[in-house]
């Protein structure tokens, strides 16, 4: 048997005893020990001209045990705090944290080093081993440990220098090194820390600063730090002409959020100069909604009371209802569109088959080689010779059914016979979707684009996939085709800003290998490299990230990344890994954003309650 015996014969007080040494009967040998010390402590803090009675800076200060290093390459910065016991139980890895740079004569130079801490650690005091029976029993037994028998160190990483400048609060890059016992204090202040995170003072509300879930909070009103997106040409191009991505998992709050930023696009004040700057206009929003949920933005949520409002408006955010909110239902055969959650306007049109001459792909299907995509475009090409501009697609069907011209073609070797049979094939099978019996989306541009104006197109009622598709994107190749056009067809489209919502976006913008894939992708991508010349803004939302097309997804400048689970997801989104490694772990609502054109990546926390109605009745 162990001489220590088992847990129940263990006492502490014994195990201090030794060979009959005298123990403690009373406190008075400890009073006097601390006194002694106190004393000791007191002369200590005279001979430095600090009385013990004063209050500290700060939560603790730079220590160069391991050295003090800042260097250009962040393997080699070595900048390392030691934390006051006092202070431990408040740091939190993310806070950030100032540190002073001394002037000459050791006067302050004004100057602050911005950072953020990436590490805590517990580091022994003394050489001892604390790994063993007697501290491991001794400390399940007692309320707690002495932690001033440890350093508790915490490791920073250098984000900016803060300086003035005639005034005006501006940051740097990191070129100085501070001097070691330098006090750290926690940064509370709103405008240190916006410009320590080159986060812009205007722009559009996208949530609170966040750090563990938890907002940041400042010694300043209002209490938290709004995060926002620059959205003025005097600052830069506004980020929404240079495309937002929301990606988040079910039950994220993706939807919820993006109602709340897109709601921010539709404030009074937003507008954007068109026409070669001869006038401004606001923009107009153009939402494809497969979950008829963005209708909503046209009604008041019940639920947002006069207490949280007074607070969005104490802070510039814009909410309640928008009511030039309308929804563009497309006809589509065996599909009836019936919302009950949503009483904005409903207007119902269907796609013309004339569209399809410019945009031959929509009928193409997935499986046409690039030789029977030629002989598509050859065939509508004839068609119109035949039958004009507006001929229909029961038209179509006729004209590819005769015989005689697929001998005529066949034979003048226009177009191989098995090819004419395999573009037919193809091009059967939707004649639920063209030239229905509503009013045509051409005939309707000045109502479908207008400044200021909200135009959800819901696909919720269409229970067939390839319709869905056909509609969605028959509708953005118009509206990115007259956006890139030198001689466009609708003014109202050229000069009207534009952002183009698309939920789901990874079931139109996936990269795959037909002649339909690449011709998607080719017009998208060209929008959104064009977008901040035409005033175009892509606002893709998805929860599987990782499928859409790379060249779309590099000209994505904003990433707004909310709670994933799965990997390849997380490793798609392209966010820094001090970031990456918490999306797994968020809660509903809270994100990371990535724009490096706008700022340092954040953590977020985004409103509890939606600007707007949301969710069913």
């Amino acid at each position: 048997m162990s001489d220590l015996g088992d847990f129940t014969d263990f006492e502490p007080d014994d195990a201090d005893s030794d060979d009959g040494a005298a123990e403690p009967t009373d406190d008075a040998t400890f009073v006097d020990a601390s006194q002694s010390d106190a004393d000791e402590a007191t002369d200590d803090f005279d001979h430095l001209g600090v009385t013990p009675t004063g209050s500290d800076r700060g939560i603790g200060v730079l220590s160069a045990t391991d050295g003090l290093t800042i260097s250009e390459d962040p393997d080699d910065t070595t900048l390392r705090a030691y934390v006051t016991v006092a202070n431990r139980s408040d740091v939190r890895i993310g806070k950030y944290l100032l540190v002073p740079y001394p002037g000459p004569g050791g006067r302050s130079a004004g100057e602050r080093l911005f950072c953020r801490i990436t590490a805590l650690e517990y580091v022994q005091e003394f050489r001892a081993d604390d790994a063993t029976e007697i501290h491991a029993r001794r400390a399940m037994r007692s309320d707690g440990i002495d932690e001033q028998d440890f350093k508790f160190m915490a490791t920073l990483e250098p984000v900016a220098i803060l300086y003035r400048q005639d005034g005006e609060l501006k940051r740097r890059m990191t070129d100085r090194v501070p001097k070691p016992e330098t006090a750290v204090r926690e940064a509370d202040d709103t405008g240190e820390i916006k410009t320590g995170l080159k986060i812009p003072e205007d722009g559009v509300f996208l949530g609170h600063l966040a750090v563990g879930g938890e907002k940041v909070r400042t010694s300043t009103e209002p209490p938290t730090i709004d995060y926002r997106l620059k959205d003025d040409y005097d600052a830069g191009d506004p980020l929404v002409f240079r495309h937002t991505l929301v990606a988040g998992g079910t039950g994220s709050g993706k939807t919820h959020g993006a109602k709340n930023v897109l709601r921010q696009y539709l404030a009074d004040e937003r507008t954007y100069p068109v026409e070669e700057g001869t006038r401004e206009a606001s923009p107009c929003l153009v939402m494809f909604d497969p979950q008829d949920e963005y209708a909503q933005l046209h009604d008041d949520n019940p639920d947002l009371d006069d207490e949280f409002a007074r607070r969005l408006e104490r802070e510039g955010v814009a909410h309640g209802g928008y009511d030039d909110t309308i929804a563009f239902v497309p006809k589509v055969a065996g599909a009836n569109y019936a919302a009950s959650n949503h009483r904005a306007e409903q207007v119902e049109f269907t796609i013309p088959f004339s569209m399809v001459q410019e945009n031959p792909w929509l009928i193409a299907g997935s499986s046409l080689n690039g030789n029977q995509y030629n002989a598509l475009k050859f065939l509508l090409d004839r068609f119109e010779d035949d039958y004009g501009e507006n001929g229909t697609y029961q038209q179509f069907k006729t004209f590819l059914d005769d015989p005689a011209l697929r001998e005529e073609l066949d034979e003048t070797g226009r177009v191989h016979e098995a090819t004419f049979n395999a573009v037919k094939r193809r091009a059967y099978g939707f004649d639920g979707i063209f030239d229905q019996d509503a009013r045509p989306i051409t005939e309707q541009i000045h109502e479908f684009v207008r400044a200021g104006g909200v135009s959800v197109v819901p696909t919720y009622h269409i229970n067939n996939s390839r319709s869905t598709v056909t509609v969605v994107l028959a509708l953005a190749a118009l509206l990115v085709d007259e956006k890139l056009s030198n001689s466009p067809r609708y003014e109202r489209i050229k000069n009207t800003p534009l952002i183009l919502g698309l939920d789901e976006a990874h079931n139109f913008l996936s990269s795959v290998d037909s002649v339909q894939g690449e011709q998607i992708i080719g017009k998208f991508t060209e929008a959104a490299k064009q977008g901040r010349k035409e005033r175009l803004g892509l606002f893709l939302i998805t929860q599987d990230p990782q499928d859409i097309a790379e060249p779309v997804f590099k000209q994505i400048n904003t990433t707004v990344v909310l709670n994933l689970g799965d990997d390849d997801a997380i490793s798609a989104v392209n966010i820094p890994s001090k970031l990456e490694a918490k999306v797994p772990y968020m809660e509903k609502g809270q994100m990371v954003v990535y724009s490096p054109d706008n700022s340092e990546p954040v953590e977020l926390v985004g409103l509890s309650k939606c600007v707007t109605k949301h969710g069913r009745d």
